[in-house]
């Protein structure tokens, strides 16, 4: 063999092989990619308004169920079959089963208990979160609305979203309690303007 056609072949095999190594680290990131998608987290858009200002229509969030216990003030995606949102929706968590929760629509102020009486300290702090469409107002007639009260069943969440005044979530029969089995996960950053939620 020439000496030309020595150096040819020498030349050729190293790029085959390191072709090769290309592709298997592309299939091999690939793949890990999927597990992770499937068994760890997994994409969601948010779809409406019902989580303003936290979050806005369109945008994409990361969402993981690994080893995880939803508790209250954890953002979450669920799903609920059979209600008429046949889509995965986002809510915050205001309490777990076996806890009570009263609402004051005149004052905007949310209770969450382990019975069935409400204390003033019992009132949550949603100044960072809690936003109201309508000016300030929970409903356009928050003043001839009675405080509303509600127990949560054990292996249920009582959800609500963030922006009150056009949210369809724990007060209303479409949502209503949502069963621990019907999460999909917890949101835990959105990709674009990135914000972690942990």
């Amino acid at each position: 063999m020439s000496e030309s056609k020595q150096k040819n072949a020498s030349v050729k095999k190293p790029f085959a092989v390191a072709a090769l190594d290309y592709v298997e680290m592309f299939v091999l990131a690939t793949a890990v990619v999927i597990l992770l998608l499937t068994f760890c987290a997994r994409l969601c858009v948010v779809s409406g308004d019902s989580m303003k200002n936290t979050l806005f229509h369109g945008q994409t969030l990361v969402v993981s169920n690994l080893f995880y216990t939803p508790k209250s003030g954890d953002i979450i995606v669920l799903h609920q079959t059979g209600a008429i949102y046949n889509e995965p929706i986002v809510k915050r968590v205001i309490a777990t089963g076996g806890q009570h929760v009263r609402i004051d629509y005149m004052n905007n102020k949310v209770y969450v208990s382990d019975d069935d009486v409400f204390t003033e300290d019992e009132i949550i702090d949603e100044s960072s979160y809690a936003y109201f469409d309508k000016g300030g107002l929970w409903k356009e007639a928050a003043s001839l609305t009675p405080p509303e009260n509600f127990a949560v069943p054990d292996g249920h969440l009582f959800v609500l979203g963030d922006n009150r005044n056009v949210s369809a979530d724990s007060r209303t029969d479409d949502i209503g309690m949502v069963d621990e089995r019907r999460v999909l996960g917890k949101v835990l950053f959105r990709l674009a303007p990135f914000q972690s939620f942990s």
